[in-house]
């Protein structure tokens, strides 16, 4: 009797940490490969940590700000990099023979450029056979003239068509927000000594300064001066420049408070906004659901936004 003989197929290690190694490897850095695939330096840690787990060695060795590959790492990466180029290119050939996928996200101007682009390279690095447009818009989701996939707002009640479902997304809350410079000129403490200074208000949000100034029991208070934009954006970029203070919602100065390009001086001191919601096509294509998705996964690892 002919014994039966069965193949076992190799157990694979986890290809995302096998792909943050090789970044990790390559660029003997574990922050450089981090801003490469668009995580935090402890997620490429946790990954390598537990690829070496996996494979039951040392991969790196590693010291105060500095990595370098051990010679067992040296070994894996050495006939690791070459597969992971394979199996890239194999999946660019596919892409470059399918036809072009895309998803179309409808935004207000302010949002697109302060929130939605500066984080399509994360969703891009997650999909990269998904090509976003993004098509910017004042009017209401039910008054556009361009087809969306997918469109965010403020507000449930933001004039969205019957036929699209609308998903609760982003709380919010504005902040004032000033450039470093203009509070070594002018300190804020409290909010009588924005009297000092002046005050940036957009023709799309009104009405924020009174409610603020009402919510802080600073109904009276009057600012040096005013400056007056048409959009919030322009709001925005003119306390860049210093040209006053802006009350800015969180969302959309997250970055520039991050990067120290502003300030608040009030931090306690928020006026709750209208929460963002995003509403999908009824006809909601794989790539929307795929966006609709990362939405989710940039809500879940907020702070302090969501």
């Amino acid at each position: 009797m002919r014994e039966k003989i069965t193949h076992m197929t190799p157990r694979l290690p986890p290809l995302n940490a096998v792909r943050a190694f090789a970044a990790a490897a390559r660029h003997q850095s574990f922050t450089l490969a981090a801003a490469e695939l668009f995580v935090t330096h402890g997620a490429i840690s946790r990954q390598v940590k537990a690829l070496e787990e996996f494979l039951g060695v040392a991969l790196f060795e590693r010291r105060v700000r500095q990595v370098s590959l051990t010679p067992e790492g040296q070994h894996f990466f050495a006939e690791v990099a070459p597969a992971l180029e394979q199996i890239g290119a194999a999946a660019r050939a596919l892409m470059d023979e399918a036809p072009a996928r895309t998803v179309t996200i409808n935004v207000r101007p302010s949002f697109a450029v302060r929130w939605v682009i500066p984080r399509l390279p994360a969703f891009v690095a997650q999909f990269p056979g998904i090509s976003p447009q993004v098509v910017t818009s004042t009017v209401s989701p039910d008054q556009a003239s361009e087809h969306f996939d997918v469109a965010i707002r403020r507000g449930r009640n933001a004039g969205w068509p019957a036929s699209i479902a609308v998903q609760p997304f982003l709380l919010d809350e504005a902040l004032i927000v000033g450039t470093p410079a203009l509070l070594a000129n002018a300190p804020v403490d409290g909010p009588r000594d924005l009297a000092a200074h002046a005050l940036l208000w957009s023709r799309s949000r009104p009405d924020d300064w009174d409610h603020w100034k009402r919510q802080v029991g600073a109904p009276r208070l009057r600012p040096a001066s005013q400056l007056q934009f048409d959009h919030l954006h322009f709001v925005l970029q003119a306390a860049l420049d210093g040209l006053g203070f802006a009350l800015a919602p969180a969302s959309l100065v997250a970055h520039d408070l991050a990067a120290g390009r502003l300030v608040c001086p009030l931090p306690a001191l928020r006026l709750p906004l209208t929460r963002h919601y995003y509403g999908l096509a009824p006809d909601a294509t794989p790539e929307a659901l795929c966006f609709a998705q990362w939405l989710q996964s940039q809500l879940e690892s907020s702070t302090g936004l969501g």
